[in-house]
């Protein structure tokens, strides 16, 4: 078969980029086309995403693209991350710029929600972890501070159904994307209204969910014109950005019906997604207990998981270096930490005040200085304390996925930015005991672009998808080495996390 080229829009907390995929029938080739900074904005106190701003670098990555590519363009199709979202009024007009989840709006709105809805129903009904940034605490923030917005909202989008939306003019939420918000039951494959009534939110915004790899629209008449080509479709993949990454797993082995997990994922990027795939949520006593999440994925799959910090720590700590005009980049942090001493320090990674504090490394300290340990003063200890401490989380993630699945997992599939750290995924076999294969770097565009290729008809099943990963993509493996400062190290986080608790 002749070449053809799939646009896969992929929106990062960081960053966002353009790419071209260009499947052959056999292998996938990407070309970024056009990679942009995505730089939340404060306006009075309020932490917002630009998306206006995002919105123009779409579509100067589309016209550079159609300047490429224009013949081969098959469709495009956008993931973004999870929780946020958009709301626009009657007219279709945006009503504001959509809120950031690292916002402090949502702070005590947990506990509000828990007090008029048990736990317990609300995981029931969602089968979410429970997190302050989930969308649901956001739209209780709105309705507890008597949001104008949110009375006048006519429909609700989260983030890429937004420019899928802006797109192609069609007002639809992917499921991928829905399982993320605790607003939806994943079992019932509908919004989850008895609890959205119970807070007193309004359910008439919530449109339309679609499965992943629905064809929702060709591009819209104006934005055609704009980019120079017409009558493209526009492609839903699974608009969760994990959801697409997850279809990119090169994995030899796909779910099936009644065999249990022999991998699992790590999605490593901003934040850590650890997690296994399955054809059912599993909504237990103790899921909710360890706090794990059911989120949706491509042929109604489920990826039980865990959300992570992930490398946040890092960036956030070389974002207050460059501050104090330390300018380092994280091949140079990685190499200052691979040269610091084991073992030092470790901390949760997901303990609370690393959530988005003021100064990361002043916060790092703080922790190890209350927890009587030694304290990371120079830029690569902390960074070691950072990667040991990740990968310590994800062994308590395993083991506890391990239990609540009954199952026994032979490798991890390490995907997304944080493959590209050999240091961290050395530790993370080392930490795990296990396998870990790390690859591809580009796991989330290809995932969106390989869907999109599938609704066209260019392949069939996921493991299909998943065999042309494997054959297009270079992978490295990392063999355990295990030993007794692993296990020393992980007994005093699992100390650390109950006394922090």
């Amino acid at each position: 078969m002749s070449e053809q080229c799939f646009v896969g829009v992929d929106l990062g907390a960081e960053s966002g980029r353009v790419m071209a995929g260009h499947f052959n029938g056999d292998t996938l080739r990407i070309e970024e086309i056009n990679r942009f900074e995505n730089h939340p904005v404060v306006v009075n106190g309020t932490l917002f995403w630009d998306v206006l701003s995002l919105w123009r670098e779409i579509l100067n990555g589309l016209r550079e693209t159609v300047r490429l590519h224009g013949k081969n363009i098959v469709s495009i199709g956008v993931d973004a991350w999870g929780v946020d979202f958009a709301l626009l009024g009657a007219d279709d007009q945006l009503l504001g710029n959509p809120v950031h989840y690292r916002d402090t709006r949502t702070e005590g709105m947990l506990q509000t929600a828990t007090r008029a809805v048990s736990r317990e129903m609300i995981f029931k009904q969602t089968g979410n972890q429970f997190m302050q940034i989930n969308t649901l605490y956001q739209l209780l923030a709105m309705r507890s501070g008597h949001s104008i917005q949110l009375e006048r909202a006519a429909t609700f989008l989260t983030i890429p159904d937004l420019f899928n939306w802006m797109l192609c003019g069609r007002k639809v939420v992917e499921f991928t994307n829905a399982t993320t918000t605790q607003c939806f039951n994943p079992e019932r494959k509908q919004w989850a209204f008895e609890i959205l009534e119970r807070l007193d939110l309004p359910t008439s915004i919530f449109p339309e969910v679609v499965e992943s790899g629905c064809e929702l629209a060709m591009i819209e008449g104006r934005v055609g014109d704009d980019i120079g080509r017409k009558e493209i479709p526009v492609i839903a993949p699974a608009t969760h950005d994990t959801g697409s990454a997850v279809a990119a797993i090169p994995a030899q082995r796909t779910v099936t019906a009644f065999g249990k997990p022999t991998w699992c994922f790590l999605s490593s990027g901003t934040w850590s997604l650890m997690g296994v795939e399955l054809t059912q949520p599993i909504i237990t006593p103790a899921v909710m207990e360890n706090n794990f999440t059911n989120e949706g994925g491509v042929d109604q799959t489920f990826r039980l998981l865990k959300n992570i910090m992930g490398l946040w720590l890092i960036q956030c700590c070389r974002r207050d270096w460059k501050r104090q005009e330390q300018r380092w980049s994280y091949q140079e942090l990685t190499r200052a930490a691979e040269l610091s001493p084991p073992f030092q320090s470790i901390l949760d990674p997901d303990h609370s005040q690393l959530l988005n504090p003021l100064n990361m490394p002043e916060a790092i300290t703080s922790l190890c200085r209350v927890s009587d340990q030694p304290v990371p003063l120079d830029p690569g200890a902390l960074v070691r304390c950072c990667l040991e401490s990740l990968a310590l989380k994800y062994r308590w993630v395993l083991d506890r996925l391990e239990s609540v699945t009954d199952a026994a997992i032979e490798e991890i599939h390490v995907v997304g930015g944080g493959s590209k750290n050999h240091l961290l995924c050395q530790l993370t076999a080392d930490a795990c005991n296990r396998q870990v294969i790390a690859g591809p770097v580009e796991a989330t565009v290809i995932g969106n672009v390989l869907v999109q290729a599938r609704t066209h008809g260019s392949l069939g099943s996921m493991q299909e998808l998943r065999d042309v990963v494997r054959r297009s993509f270079p992978l490295k493996t990392y063999e355990p080495r295990s030993g007794v400062a692993w296990e020393e190290a992980y007994v005093r986080l699992q100390d650390l996390m109950e006394h922090s608790a």
